[in-house]
């Protein structure tokens, strides 16, 4: 079976096929996974890499053999996996690498409603099993059905935003080959359900996992170019990118111009507060301080988390909070199971553009505060004496307002300008985030810690 350590991560399954991740470990994955959730079916869906459809299937086949009735959804993206979960009340698990290149996969699984399965959630338990070898089922084998759910997530995620009524608006939408040109169509088209009034221009639509055009990671900004310059060409009133699994939406106004996530966060949570006044809103730490400043403004109640979904997800759940948002252009709303869903995300910012006669970038503009010097990677042999290096640097300085280690290192400084260095879980990095009132602070603290971390 290979060395398990090097596909199970902190969140979910990822490895390269079929070196790592084959049939035989997904038929096992299966087999375990239907032992450690609960109830007597499971959802499988897939994403449109070449080797999605023969993983979900012995995973589907390990998992019927212990006497699990699986729901085959096929093709869908990873929030339409979350969908099927939640609204069926069952297990879940999807074939994805999301953004990693063509030869990876992966599986991103979930107990029934959507919660998460992470290392500390059962995603150990799992892995034991499979390195134990899972007993065999005693009684009869589940079955193995084929459902296409397609056309019910469309329709639950157009019961949660209402976009009939807006202004007609010409929308340029880049799949990246990814699943978004499965679910775009029937989401914000009329592929399935009646038209809506966007006129959509579809880049790289096609379903390729092998990337051919470009990887389908939009928060790189090489991999946004070709949407920028139609939105441009176009005079598209906005641009959206989906990532590989569609779970992720980046967004760029009407000048081609890049909007950050962190502004996104600030402007779902406002409308989810025009709707639940003194709702909790959930961002994560490397996110804008403009966030949780625009939700209190707003008579919300801004909660603070380490980044990662098992840690907003969690979050969401002991707080009951409506909507949260990441960095990284995650989004979860509560009345999507807590779940992340990039779909809902895009849906909520055309319904404010489309309900106001102004550009993209001016509605923008209210929630862009700060200057921001997006995710930087240092390669580093030591990850954790270049952090502590980095901390000894700043001990004791005049103007250091608090330092906190809730998710790596927090450096909050009395200008208002703030960074946060975390050690990557994967490879030997350090990733950067500097945010400031101006463009020349933050780029001043930049340089700073990253002399010190590349010494």
């Amino acid at each position: 079976m290979g060395d398990l350590g090097q596909i199970f991560k902190a969140y979910d399954i990822r490895g390269v096929f079929p070196d790592t991740l084959d049939a035989d470990v997904a038929r096992a994955v299966g087999a375990a996974f239907a032992h450690v959730v609960d109830g007597d079916e499971i959802v499988v869906a897939y994403d449109m890499r070449p080797s999605s459809p023969e993983l979900a299937a012995a995973f589907a086949e390990g998992a019927s053999a212990q006497g699990r009735n699986v729901i085959m959804a096929g093709l869908g993206s990873t929030d339409l996996l979350y969908f099927a979960s939640g609204k069926l009340g069952i297990p879940g698990a999807m074939f994805t690498a999301s953004h990693n290149p063509a030869q990876y996969n992966g599986i991103k699984m979930c107990r029934a409603g959507a919660a998460p399965i992470g290392a500390d959630s059962g995603l150990a338990q799992i892995r034991e099993l499979v390195e134990r070898g899972v007993p065999d089922h005693d009684g009869p084998a589940g079955t193995v059905v084929e459902r296409d759910l397609l056309a019910d997530y469309a329709a639950h995620l157009r019961s949660l935003v209402d976009l009939s009524g807006i202004r007609r608006l010409r929308v340029v939408v880049d799949a990246g080959n990814g699943m978004g040109g499965h679910t775009v169509p029937a989401v914000l088209g009329d592929q399935l359900l009646d038209a809506l009034p966007l006129d959509i221009d579809p880049l790289y639509f096609e379903l390729d996992g092998t990337f051919p055009n470009h990887p389908a990671n939009p928060m790189d900004p090489e991999n946004i170019v070709d949407l920028q310059a139609r939105v441009r060409e176009t005079g598209a009133d906005i641009g959206l990118a989906f990532d590989g699994d569609a779970d992720r939406c980046f967004v760029v106004d009407e000048r081609g111009e890049p909007v950050s996530p962190s502004a996104i966060t600030a402007l779902v949570a406002v409308q989810e507060l025009a709707k639940e006044p003194g709702a909790t809103i959930i961002h994560n730490l490397i996110t804008s301080r403009a966030v949780p400043e625009i939700v209190a403004e707003h008579g919300g109640v801004p909660v603070r988390t380490r980044v990662g979904h098992s840690f907003i997800k969690a979050t969401m759940a002991e707080t009951g909070a409506v909507f949260g948002g990441e960095h990284s252009a995650h989004y979860y709303f509560r009345d999507f199971w807590k779940a992340d869903t990039g779909m809902l995300a895009a849906m909520h910012v055309l319904r404010v553009l489309g309900s106001d006669t102004r550009p993209l970038s001016e509605i923008t503009a209210e929630y862009s505060r700060y200057a921001a010097s997006g995710e930087i990677n240092s390669e580093v042999a030591d990850q954790a004496e270049r952090t502590a290096a980095v901390e000894a640097a700043f001990a004791g300085r005049e103007d250091v307002e608090s330092v906190d280690h809730l998710d790596g290192l927090t450096v909050t400084l009395a200008s208002g300008s703030w960074f946060n260095l975390r050690a990557s879980n994967t490879e030997p990095l350090l990733r950067l985030n500097v945010e400031a009132p101006d463009a020349e602070s933050m780029a001043k603290l930049r340089d700073e810690v990253l002399a010190i971390i590349r010494a």
